[in-house]
């Protein structure tokens, strides 16, 4: 542990300090081959938690960076879908909801190919996996190679991929939906609200909220949403999590998950050009991604991407930080860039306390600050959006954004997340991305010098 503490040479004191931090909460959130969002409201597995998590832990032990990501795959379905859930059989069922019980994923889902030795969700979240593996991977290149860590995760990474391809693509367009509001990883977003509105809510008494054991009623999502989001997984389940069959009542194109599909082509190119393998399929995959993503879901008057909803085909007219995620992606055009920065830099997105970037339009209709995701800034989204401005070059702003999260996560404890108009920390604290995030953030300002990658 005290290697793993240990900082580099050349960092200011200020800047030890803090990754001493960041490192004492992975090291502390670590459950052996995993590591839990936090030890309180999240004890198992998540997904792009994981994904996040790895590409910081790979700063203190690529190897354990590499088990972090082994570990979410060996869970993966027989048709290629990487579940948003993995549990440990160690936590009681009680211990959080919706448990393996509700799910049932090795009875409900096993002619979808669930594992039958472990328990999982059905549904999947945001496909940050191949960023993070190829992050990992250059990391330590030599053990990487010595593990087979590439060899490995590659043709799990393109049957995850190839799934939300196909299975997914429920609007015909070329994008992948999501299914349910907890798939996007922005839960509770105001863009979800008219599409929830057609669900009929879960009978309360038919189950037990223990987010709110954690969390205070103000900043969790409401008993009527909780009770649409239980329904919606009750529905997908009772179809054998089936996407033909499921019949989803809640199916949206977001910018926020295609763009991180696009950033994983990218990565998988690299990954099998590494490999020995066809990189240019990749690279034309993420092309033809990226114009679906510009045709479909950019709203030149809205300043930003949109999600769009399949049950009508209309996009939604909420901002949210999703509709900014794009940044990502090279291939935009650069009208598209320079909006999407102007609209980064206005009333909207710009929060006087902190160059964190809300989650929800800070002058739109249903701006709430510290109901999750109705207006909390959030760290993962920052470092998403801090990589895409200096993917376009956008290089001071890219500065500007990297110092919010690492005064901010410090100042913070390394919160869940916070209010944007006053930088106070809210959720949980000592969580896993903003740790890792911050270790990367670190580490990309120590290599360069100014946080150029």
């Amino acid at each position: 542990m005290t290697a793993l503490l240990d900082p580099p040479a050349r960092t200011t004191a200020g800047e030890q300090d803090l990754r001493r931090g960041a490192a004492r909460v992975l090291l502390g959130n670590w459950a052996g081959t995993s590591t839990v969002p936090s030890r309180t409201l999240y004890p198992h597995q998540w997904s792009w938690d994981s994904a996040f998590i790895a590409i910081g832990l790979r700063h203190l032990s690529p190897r354990r960076a590499q088990r972090e990501l082994e570990s979410l795959f060996a869970a993966q379905w027989g048709d290629g879908r990487v579940p948003h859930i993995v549990f440990n059989p160690s936590v009681a069922n009680g211990a959080y909801f919706p448990s393996p019980d509700f799910w049932r994923s090795s009875t409900a889902g096993r002619a979808a190919g669930a594992p039958a030795a472990r328990e999982t969700s059905g549904i999947v979240q945001p496909p940050v996996h191949a960023l993070a593996a190829w992050l990992t991977h250059l990391a330590d290149p030599r053990e990487s190679r010595r593990r087979g860590f590439l060899p490995r995760l590659y043709p799990r990474l393109v049957a995850w991929h190839d799934y939300l391809l196909t299975a997914r693509d429920l609007g015909g367009g070329g994008l992948t939906a999501v299914v349910h509001p907890w798939e996007p990883g922005m839960d509770n977003s105001p863009c979800w609200d008219a599409a929830l509105a057609r669900v009929a809510p879960a009978d309360p008494a038919g189950f037990r909220r223990a987010d709110l054991d954690h969390g205070h009623p103000a900043d969790r999502p409401t008993d009527l949403d909780y009770g649409r989001y239980v329904q919606l997984a009750l529905d997908y389940r009772d179809a054998g999590y089936d996407d033909r069959a499921a019949g989803h009542r809640f199916a949206l194109e977001d910018p926020c998950v295609n763009a991180l599909l696009i950033a994983g082509e990218r990565a998988l190119a690299e990954i099998a050009a590494c490999l020995g393998e066809d990189a240019a399929a990749h690279r034309a995959r993420a092309d033809r991604l990226t114009e679906a993503l510009v045709a479909r879901l950019w709203d030149e008057d809205a300043g930003l991407f949109l999600a769009r909803d399949l049950t009508d085909g209309t996009l939604v007219r909420e901002r949210s930080v999703a509709g900014l995620v794009p940044l990502l992606t090279p291939g935009l055009p650069e009208p598209v860039v320079d909006r999407l920065v102007a609209t980064l830099d206005g009333p909207g997105f710009h929060a006087g306390a902190t160059t964190l970037v809300p989650s929800y339009d800070l002058t739109g209709r249903a701006f709430d600050r510290t109901r999750y995701w109705r207006g909390p800034a959030w760290f993962n989204t920052a470092w998403l959006i801090e990589r895409g401005l200096r993917t376009h070059g956008r290089h001071d702003h890219a500065d500007r954004v990297r110092a919010a999260i690492l005064e901010t996560a410090g100042a913070t404890g390394f919160a869940e997340y916070v209010d944007p108009t006053t930088g106070e920390g809210r959720g949980a604290r000592a969580f896993s991305w903003t740790a890792a995030l911050t270790l990367d953030l670190l580490a990309a300002g120590r290599e360069t010098g100014k946080g150029h990658r």
